[in-house]
């Protein structure tokens, strides 16, 4: 099994909260994701959001707490994968793609209670939305429910 930390960034815009996701492209639909990324060897899971953040955005973030962490069990590609989602505070600079670091094709702030109506990766958008509502720690959630996109 894999593990794939990722960072949960957002903002206030227009009495919303709204959440920066990369957009990709798979199988002609659009797929959302948190950046994040693998680990290097040695690396410990904030350690990794801060270096994905940089690399691929170009910012800086402070690493928070653990917001949730969950398994996505993906049989057609063999690929089981724990997701660990933290808190990503003190943004530093204006997020821009680096497409030498990623296959993403655009950042996009999306607002919080149209997560779970995207495709999401990983699948948590209805998980989210409470956790802004009350900032508790949803802790392991289990299974994470996950479309394929080919």
């Amino acid at each position: 099994m894999k593990v794939r930390p990722s960072a949960l960034i957002w903002r206030l815009s227009a009495n919303q909260t709204e959440v920066l996701l990369m957009r990709y492209n798979y199988g002609g639909q659009d797929v959302y994701a948190l950046p994040g990324g693998n680990p290097d060897r040695g690396e410990i899971l904030p350690e990794t959001v801060i270096r994905e953040i940089w690399e691929e955005l170009g910012v800086s973030v402070e690493v928070g707490e653990m917001v949730l962490a969950g398994e996505m069990l993906l049989t057609q590609r063999n690929d089981d994968v724990l997701h660990v989602v933290f808190a990503a505070r003190n943004l530093q600079g204006e997020p821009v793609l680096n497409p030498a670091e990623t296959t993403a094709l655009e950042l996009v702030w999306k607002p919080v209670i149209e997560l779970d109506q995207l495709n999401l990766y990983p699948n948590i958008g209805s998980k989210l939305e409470p956790w802004f509502r009350s900032a508790t720690y949803l802790g392991y959630v289990g299974r994470i429910e996950q479309q394929y996109f080919g």
